[in-house]
């Protein structure tokens, strides 16, 4: 047996997050939005496309944001995207603390953390 790919990453969020989740994910970030299928459409959340993998924002109730766990996200703009979330308030905080990576992190409107680096 052996582990050949990751189809998916899950972030949590509250319940009715999904007009929040299509604005940050699917707009701000332009992650094009995915289909459920039934029955799991009825529990909630949204899912989008990146890259090859897919992101699933899930509710969770009661909730708390994940602030160490997260997705690290691949991006060939990076100076245009924290460009466009500071366009929004959102604050980025740069990180150097890996050898040859240019990258910061950010949070989501649930207070998620997400990692973007350069491609």
């Amino acid at each position: 047996m052996t582990i050949i790919a990751i189809d998916h990453v899950q972030v949590a969020a509250p319940p009715d997050c999904e007009s929040a989740a299509r604005a940050f994910y699917g707009g701000l970030l332009g992650l094009p939005e995915l289909e459920k299928p039934e029955p799991l459409a009825a529990r909630g959340g949204c899912w989008f496309r990146a890259g090859a993998l897919e992101l699933h924002v899930g509710v969770e109730d009661p909730f708390a944001p994940a602030r160490k766990a997260h997705p690290g996200f691949v991006v060939d703009d990076l100076e245009a995207l924290r460009a466009r979330l500071a366009a929004q308030g959102i604050a980025v905080r740069d990180d150097h603390d890996l050898p040859g990576a240019v990258r910061f992190f950010a949070d989501d409107p649930f207070g998620n953390r997400l990692e973007f680096r350069q491609g």
